[in-house]
């Protein structure tokens, strides 16, 4: 998921007045006449670029490290609430240094989020950095020189790849994706959401991606499917953003059950919870409502989201036992 896309309305509205930041005029746009024509607001993206739309002029309320603090602590609360104990979280430096907010304050606030929450509810995190594909390269291989040395340090888990798909095959960052192969960096991207099939052969094959974000549109190239099935490259999958981004009408429409039956590994995720309207929790609800999944497919899910995680091996043994009991207690 992505950090900036937990902001809610009523954090988004409080951090503007506080940081003194104008938002957009109600009568220029109604949604911006309260947190609550907001959220309605939400519910009515035509497209993943109306989303971005928004998602962009929220994150203008992020001046200080004590915001982007504050708003990834609300999603571990959020996710702790949901039974979350270990989260891979996307953020956008881009969006922020563009703006004038330093790379060092954007970290800052969320890697003092993400030890709070492994003190306060023994939750793992990575934090995974993101290139804006709507912008230059270049300015994404300036955004990778500030972070290489937080990278290679761990500090960082890895980098990925986001914002509009259209229009922006992921083969134009491969320079960098080389440098980060090279660097043992961990690499992953946004592939086949919008955009078509052969931005998740492009993704793998010049990118040489160790996971593919979205990817619904894998179902569409059986040869491709069974490769990533082979190559157990695990694909991110979020229900109930590819719903309100009118990906598909249904969350019974994704391949969900195709994926299962190819043996392709996947998670489930919530994208842009603030946005979309579901955290985690809801978006699981969401898919067993529409696929009756087994206690044993889900178990399946869960496992294949921990053996594709980017924690250590020590920490991935100790939420497999904890899968395994639940689903020992639930048989």
């Amino acid at each position: 998921m992505h950090l900036e896309g937990s902001l809610e309305p009523s954090l988004l509205f409080l951090l503007a007045h506080r940081n003194g930041v104008d938002l957009p005029s109600p009568d220029d746009d109604p949604a911006f006449a309260s947190p609550d024509a907001l959220l309605d607001r939400y519910t009515r993206f035509t497209s993943l670029d109306d989303f971005l739309h928004y998602y962009f002029i929220g994150m203008g309320v992020l001046i200080h490290a004590q915001d982007f603090e504050a708003l990834a602590w609300d999603y571990f609360v959020r996710a702790h609430a949901d039974g979350v104990i270990h989260a891979e979280v996307f953020f956008d430096p881009q969006a922020h240094t563009g703006r004038g907010v330093a790379y060092a304050t954007v970290v800052e606030g969320f890697v003092k989020a993400c030890q709070r929450a492994e003190k306060e509810f023994a939750m793992s995190t990575r934090l995974i950095l993101c290139f804006l594909r709507h912008l230059p390269v270049s300015d994404a291989a300036v955004t990778f020189d500030d972070a290489k040395d937080d990278l290679m340090s761990g500090r960082l888990a890895g980098i990925g790849l986001d914002s509009s798909e259209k229009g922006f095959p992921p083969g134009a960052w491969q320079v960098i994706y080389d440098h980060a192969k090279d660097a043992k960096i961990k690499r992953t991207a946004h592939a086949g959401e919008e955009g078509p099939v052969e931005y998740i052969r492009e993704a793998l094959e010049k990118l040489d991606v160790e996971r593919i974000d979205h990817g619904i549109r894998l179902a569409e190239d059986a040869h491709l499917m069974q490769a990533v099935a082979q190559k157990n490259i695990l694909v991110t999958l979020c229900p109930l953003s590819n719903v309100r981004l009118q990906c598909v009408k249904h969350v019974v429409e994704l391949p969900i059950r195709r994926f299962l039956d190819e043996g392709v590994p996947f998670s489930i995720n919530s994208d842009d919870p603030a946005y979309f309207g579901g955290y985690i929790l809801e978006n699981y609800c969401a898919v067993q409502e529409a696929f009756a999944l087994s206690l044993d497919e889900w178990k399946r899910i869960a496992d294949a989201a921990i053996i594709g995680s980017w924690c250590e091996e020590t920490r991935k043994s100790v939420m497999l036992s904890v899968v395994n009991q639940v689903v020992e207690d639930h048989r």
